[in-house]
């Protein structure tokens, strides 16, 4: 293989050799899923129930291509019509389940400086049967259609990321129906809530147990007045992407507005991408977010301090306005209530740990079958998505500790590996750890070369992982 610089003879070597998997590690793996899961199936009340469980979890973590219960049952050998009861109609709670997740997570990435975020998800459904199921946005086809929605909550921190809760949004026009909450088995004590107020509720549920330094969303969230001013309530240090159209009063270049309401005062606003328009190329910092796998990942930051006014409500207190520009051309713009001492670059890789989520977003639907339910009651849903939660998590703490000894692997080889050891139990071991190189080093060499356009060696695998989501003090 020819790379265009020419690197350190040893430093290959040791980049190579972050791709060998040990057999040993691999014997380990089912005998740890069936540990990991005892202290969650356990909070379910019958031994049936756990017995149903144990086998939801396996297929969620087997390589059958669909994942729903019919094919997850004849992979497994066995009778689908107990395991489609235990997860559309049996009444174990899910919710302690999340509790001790958790927890679990809270031990095995929790940082001081982590950051919780929420992100909203959609699933495609046909019909108007399942649970919530609305037209509706639906960001997976960039339109509105026929879905149901998800908001989730994430955990990101220099050690790992993962999804740790979720909520079903239920529109208002089921909310309002006995006859389709009565027929997808909707609890009495749920009522309509927005999407923002879902989230709120996940953040006030979780703020105590994950230890944590800001909250981050995506627009859908940053907007909303009263979503900001909740989290203001709870003490929380937000990042929040907004509109471009938001209103804002650049407070580096007027003095504080104290008047509310319309008049010459609101003339003084201008929408957020205005101000960008404004700004002088000495206003933009670069900053490195973080070392890809086809090289360092900059962009371009500018901030200042701003009152907002939106939806007729005037801010009264002063926060930062951040806009970014990716290496595409693309500007996104953030409001955080920050201290004044919060530096740019601290904003910045904040702003970057949406990335990770859609990460987990991506591994869940590919790994362990968020996406692949056919459900319809409101239990399903949340018992499909939590055990998912819990796949998901057991894929993380594999890759951390896969990772000791073969520091390049991720969370999808993970996946791959137990997938092929639950299909076969009796795999030869060395032969997958093999195999599992082979495609380990064909990584390394495609990341070696695109670093090769920088004219050095990209970082280590346990370096890159270790600064992944922050690198402060630089």
């Amino acid at each position: 293989m020819r790379h265009r610089c020419v690197p350190e003879k040893s430093g290959l070597t040791e980049l190579m050799k972050s791709c060998e998997v040990v057999p040993e590690d691999l014997e380990m793996t089912l005998k740890r899923l069936k540990e990991f899961a005892k202290p969650y199936l356990s909070l379910m009340p019958r031994e049936e129930m756990r017995k149903h469980g144990a086998d939801i979890l396996e297929g969620l973590l087997t390589d059958v291509e669909r994942k729903s219960v019919e094919p997850m049952a004849e992979r497994l050998g066995q009778d689908r019509h107990p395991l489609q009861y235990f997860l559309g109609k049996s009444p174990w709670d899910h919710r302690p389940l999340l509790e001790k997740l958790c927890e679990a997570v809270e031990d095995l990435l929790g940082e001081e400086n982590g950051v919780l975020v929420v992100d909203p998800s959609a699933f495609p459904k046909k019909g108007t049967e399942s649970v919530g199921v609305a037209r509706q946005w639906c960001g997976r086809l960039g339109k509105q259609d026929n879905c149901q929605v998800g908001v989730f909550l994430g955990y990101v921190s220099n050690k790992g990321h993962t999804l740790v809760d979720e909520r079903l949004y239920l529109p208002a026009a089921w909310a309002r129906s006995k006859r389709r909450r009565k027929k997808c088995y909707v609890p009495e004590s749920v009522r309509f809530r927005t999407a923002p107020q879902l989230a709120l509720e996940m953040v006030r549920e979780r703020r105590k147990v994950l230890p944590h330094r800001w909250v981050v969303a995506d627009e859908e969230f940053g907007q909303p007045y009263r979503f900001r001013k909740g989290l203001e309530r709870m003490g929380e240090r937000y990042l929040l992407e907004i509109p471009s159209n938001l209103l804002v009063l650049d407070l580096a270049k007027a003095p504080p507005v104290e008047e509310k309401g319309k008049g010459p005062r609101r003339a003084l606003f201008q929408q957020a991408r205005s101000w960008k328009d404004g700004l002088k190329r000495s206003d933009w910092k670069k900053v490195h977010i973080r070392d890809g796998t086809k090289g360092p990942l900059e962009v371009l930051a500018a901030r200042t301090r701003v009152q907002s006014y939106d939806k007729r409500r005037q801010s009264k207190k002063s926060q930062w306005l951040m806009v970014t520009k990716d290496s595409v051309g693309d500007y996104r713009y953030y409001f955080s209530n920050g201290e004044e001492d919060v530096s740019l670059q601290e904003m910045v890789h904040v702003a970057n740990t949406r990335f990770w989520v859609e990460d987990c977003f991506e591994r869940s639907k590919g790994d362990v079958g968020l996406d692949h339910y056919e459900v319809r009651s409101w239990r399903g849903w949340h018992h499909h998505m939590t055990l998912c939660l819990l796949g998901l998590l057991f894929l993380v703490e594999e890759q951390r500790r896969l990772s000791r000894s073969t520091p390049a692997i991720t969370v999808q080889q993970s996946a791959e590996a137990l997938g092929e050891l639950l299909r076969n139990p009796d795999v030869d071991v060395r032969v997958l750890a093999i195999k599992i190189t082979r495609r380990l080093r064909r990584n390394e060499e495609s990341r070696i070369h695109h670093w090769g356009k920088f004219h050095r060696l990209p970082p280590s695998w346990i370096t890159a992982r270790s600064t992944h989501v922050f690198n402060f003090g630089q």
